[in-house]
């Protein structure tokens, strides 16, 4: 909390004028605080009387932390089917799980899905904790948190990993809560710092402009989900063995005060740039809307499908679901071919886990070129004609 010492405190009101959160007032030349302060510090720099300090709970050894160990991967399941990202992440989880010498398990909740544990150890995972029970046959946040929070509880796993699905914002923000513990929201990177073993969890900041590596060194476990597309699975092993375990739930813990009444799948985008294993995009460079007309014939040539940088977009030149970057769709191609596009930092979070990435820009200072494979300095007007022109000679596309 703040604290004033008001023997020392000179009413300057500097306190008041710093405070961007309007938490500070000055009361008979006294500053008070409301319940609106968040302990940013601000006011304690500004103060040269030395009135001001903040004093914060203890934390926890990290002595307290050693009965935490293992990691674990949430297996999101839904429409009958282990969401992709699941398989991403254990390929993640596999390579922290060897680096802290530990196993990793994976969570699987849901109903009438057992058999499918095996495909979780296939992809690298050593224990399947199964809880299958028909009340969690559809998704609450309030019966899923519940059953995890007790098997966290029970189980102690350092680090827990999920995806940062529709399913995994709603419910990991909850179990994080529910254990007093950090979240780190939509990472794109993760890493084990060698010193002492900490979660490096990384993920874009203040608009993508940066990007900030975060640790949780107080509380347990240490909670992240990762975007869908930026990791790449193993390849599944039908030999590997591992071990299935059923947990019993207690039936109280699987009630939720929300019902579901009914579930519409939504027919799926007819752009399925996730699901491309070529991708073509355009970005400021195009000039116009006219300039995707090349990068359409193009994709069409390759067999692939159109993206866009933010830029494009916002520029109205094409619809937002073809948007690629931190605010858009992450995708993970075979080939990526970048036109126009700089290489922004948003951009690129959105699309470097390509396994060939082309770019064409007449810059060639371009940030894109850091991350490209392949990079052609030219005006993407001359390049891309004859780009399709020989693609097309090569398939004996008339």
């Amino acid at each position: 909390m703040l604290r004033i010492d008001n023997e020392i405190c000179i009413g300057c009101g500097v306190c008041e004028e710093t405070c961007s959160f309007d938490a500070i007032t000055l009361v008979d030349d006294k500053p008070q605080v409301n319940d609106k302060c968040t302990l940013c510090g601000a006011c304690v720099e500004a103060c040269e009387a030395g009135a001001l300090s903040i004093e914060r709970e203890e934390k926890a050894s990290v002595e307290d932390l050693t009965s935490w160990s293992g990691v674990w991967v949430y297996a999101e399941y839904r429409n009958g089917r282990i969401a992709p990202v699941v398989f991403e992440l254990l390929g993640e989880g596999r390579k922290l799980a060897d680096k802290r010498g530990t196993k990793l398990s994976a969570v699987f909740l849901g109903s009438g899905m057992t058999s499918q544990a095996d495909q979780l150890i296939a992809n690298g995972a050593d224990i399947v904790y199964v809880i299958d029970n028909p009340a969690l046959a559809d998704f609450t946040d309030e019966s899923y948190g519940n059953v995890l929070e007790d098997l966290i509880r029970a189980k102690r796993p350092e680090i827990f990993l999920a995806g940062a699905t529709a399913i995994g914002r709603s419910l990991v923000p909850r179990v994080a809560t529910l254990m007093a513990t950090g979240l780190t929201a939509d990472c794109t990177s993760l890493d084990i710092r060698e010193e002492d073993g900490a979660l490096l969890q990384t993920r874009p900041a203040f608009g993508g402009n940066i990007m900030a590596t975060i640790v949780c060194p107080y509380t347990r476990p240490q909670m992240a989900t990762v975007r869908p597309m930026v990791m790449r699975p193993l390849a599944a092993d039908k030999s590997r063995q591992g071990e299935v375990v059923i947990i019993a739930s207690d039936p109280g813990r699987l009630k939720s005060r929300v019902k579901v009444l009914k579930s519409v799948v939504v027919e799926p985008d007819r752009i399925k740039l996730t699901e491309a294993d070529i991708v073509v995009s355009g970005g400021r460079g195009l000039d116009s809307e006219k300039g995707f007309v090349l990068i359409g014939q193009l994709a069409d040539a390759l067999g692939g499908a159109v993206a866009a940088s933010r830029a494009a977009v916002d520029s109205n030149w094409i619809s937002y679901p073809h948007q690629v970057g931190q605010t858009g769709k992450t995708v993970c191609p075979k080939l990526y071919i970048a036109c126009g596009i700089s290489g922004a930092i948003q951009h690129v979070v959105g699309m470097q886990s390509s396994e060939t990435i082309v770019a064409i820009n007449r810059d060639p200072e371009a940030p894109i070129f850091n991350v490209a494979t392949y990079g052609i300095v030219g005006d993407l007007f001359v390049v891309l004609p004859q780009l399709i022109e020989r693609v097309k000679q090569r398939k004996g596309i008339a």
